[in-house]
């Protein structure tokens, strides 16, 4: 498939199953998850602190998540964990369209939350075991371009459907969402065996100890760092422009959307073209890029007015190049670095760094702006720098087998 090829998309056939599922799945995540708070309020007349409390509770349940995958996931396989997850989560939607009272609604956040941490921290261990040889970043990229697609496009439909006021559009997005869970369970089972049994068929002998494993958990810890990179976007982004910026509040989800954009295009190209470095060394370049952006970030208080929305772009720009670069590259490491017995378990482990990213970037962004507007850009720069330095010098440790694509 030389046009495949050269779009750096991988050898596909027999696992579109799992593409069409990962882009449905995405959907209705990207249509129901930006309702869900006001579906607390407004539907099930819940208060906004009661309900921000019920959810922040809910996902701190849903840490140890990811721990309990890595007993399990190379004995059971991964599929059959993000298939358990997706309909998992489709019960608890299905909990959120008839439920009202409290506790029902905490139990399903409860289910929500817990299964989403499974199948971040299974399915990067199906995509690896589907992958051909030589094939697992092209597959880590255009996982997570159908996810970016099909979750723009459920947001588009978030939008549409929050236009139209009053509880049906609640509903309709919650009930779209158990539907979707259901279809993508549905369409994960009709993958073959032959395409997602690899890693558990070859775990054979212990395996190692993954808290004796320096190198590895240095890792999680250097890529915690760049995933709070990836996540402070999200978070801070508009509350940024719209307290300390002379900037139009609706550039916000211009710039979001064309980040998604980006990611949901972009992933394989990148892989593409380089399929022929180091992972390590894409990650460091990813690191010093967000450094880059950190900088231009706080550079944009002392500017004049009329080039702040320009260089607000130009900083958007450069935060889209280095969250492209680590996307796929950072998940492809890790499944390269992790060993073939204990497989599943590594790449469980590898998700505490987006967990714990996702935790800290609230309160990173909020505790030091508060302070002064520029300290969160700042400190971010300072740590990607940080990161960038500590690939660098694992790099050294870990074999060029495990780092170089090809």
């Amino acid at each position: 498939m030389p046009t495949a090829t050269s779009l750096g998309l991988p050898n596909v056939r027999g696992r579109l199953p799992l593409l069409v599922g990962l882009a449905i799945d995405s959907f209705g995540g990207g249509c129901a998850g930006p309702l869900l708070l006001l579906y607390f309020v407004r539907v099930a007349e819940i208060p906004l602190g009661t309900a921000g409390t019920l959810l922040t509770v809910a996902t701190l349940f849903s840490i140890a998540a990811p721990a309990g995958v890595g007993v399990v996931i190379d004995r059971v396989g991964p599929r059959t964990l993000v298939v358990g997850s997706q309909f998992a989560q489709g019960l608890a939607f299905a909990g959120f369209f008839f439920g009202r009272s409290l506790w029902l609604l905490f139990l399903c956040a409860l289910v929500t939350t817990f299964g989403q941490r499974v199948f971040w921290s299974s399915i990067f261990s199906l995509l690896s075991d589907v992958a051909d040889e030589g094939d697992r970043d092209r597959w880590f990229g255009l996982g997570g371009m159908m996810q970016a697609g099909g979750f723009g496009l459920g947001a588009l439909a978030a939008g549409a459907l929050l236009a139209v006021g009053g509880e049906t559009p609640f509903l309709i997005a919650m009930a779209l969402n158990a539907v979707t869970f259901f279809v993508a369970g549905l369409l994960l089972l009709r993958l073959h065996p032959s395409h997602h049994t690899r890693q558990v068929q070859d775990n054979t002998g212990p395996a190692p100890l993954l808290r004796k494993d320096k190198p590895f958990l240095v890792l999680i810890g250097a890529n915690t760092v760049l995933a709070l990179c990836t996540m402070l976007m999200g978070v801070a982004l508009p509350v940024y422009v719209s307290e300390a910026l002379p900037a139009p509040k609706w550039l916000v989800g211009v710039l979001l959307a064309a980040v998604s954009v980006v990611l949901a295009t972009g992933q394989t190209l990148v892989v593409r073209h380089t399929e022929n470095r180091r992972r390590t060394n894409v990650l460091i370049v990813a690191g010093v890029t967000w450094a880059v952006w950190g900088v231009l970030m706080a550079s944009l208080l002392h500017i004049s007015t009329a080039l702040v929305v320009p260089a607000l772009i130009l900083a958007t720009a450069v935060f889209a190049f280095a969250d492209v670069l680590h996307a796929a590259t950072s998940n492809a490491l890790a499944a390269a670095v992790a060993p073939v017995v204990g497989h599943g378990k590594y790449l469980s482990y590898w998700q505490y760094s987006f967990t714990f990213a996702s935790v800290l970037a609230p309160a990173f962004f909020a505790q030091l702006f508060e302070v002064r507007h520029e300290f969160p850009w700042l400190a971010l720069s300072a740590l990607a720098l940080l990161a960038a330095a500590t690939i660098l010098t694992l790099d050294r440790a870990l074999p060029h087998s495990t780092t170089q694509r090809r």
